[in-house]
């Protein structure tokens, strides 16, 4: 059997499992591990314990890229941890090293770690890959992006995809399994 692909998921840290997108986004990447995909995350809780619990749940292994300076969340279902000792290391590791993004609802953090990886893919320091933006929060983001940002890239807005459903995200990854 071949090498699996690896999806890094970028999501709130805040959003625990009271919140109805922890259980979306559990089956959400559950199923994505079922469609053959890997999983990488910044390793904490939140979206990104949703999605590793998902992957872990549909027999996908699931990498964390932690921060020195936080603990890891002892309860997590990783199947491997790796250190970093800035928040740039780890942002490097987290987009470099995967075949697409999943950016799930989040905050500053997670709106610059989709700002690099967009900026990285428009100007084609990487190779065109999924860059998804799965829930409601993207789409009115994107529109004030669209008519205010002065890009350095031609068609930038070319290289995201807002998905609005499971279906929409397993689709988008199918062609790059």
């Amino acid at each position: 059997m071949g090498t699996r692909p690896r999806l890094t998921a970028f999501g709130s840290s805040r959003l625990g499992p009271d919140n109805p997108e922890y259980a979306d986004v559990f089956s959400l990447s559950r199923a994505i591990a079922e469609q053959g995909w890997d999983g990488m995350t910044g390793g904490h809780q939140g979206m990104m314990a949703a999605f590793s619990e998902g992957i872990h749940a549909g027999g996908g292994q699931i990498r964390g890229i932690t921060l020195e300076r936080f603990p890891t969340p002892p309860d997590n279902s990783l199947s491997e941890e790796i250190r970093s000792r800035n928040f740039f290391d780890r942002m490097g590791t987290l987009i470099e090293e995967a075949q697409a993004w999943l950016v799930l609802p989040g905050g500053l953090g997670t709106l610059a770690e989709v700002a690099m990886t967009w900026d990285l893919l428009a100007i084609r320091v990487l190779e065109p890959r999924p860059l998804l933006l799965y829930g409601q929060m993207w789409e009115p983001i994107v529109e004030i992006l669209s008519s205010e940002l002065v890009l350095s890239a031609d068609k930038a807005f070319d290289s995201i995809q807002i998905c609005h459903s499971h279906e929409d995200v397993l689709s988008a990854l199918k062609p790059f399994r």
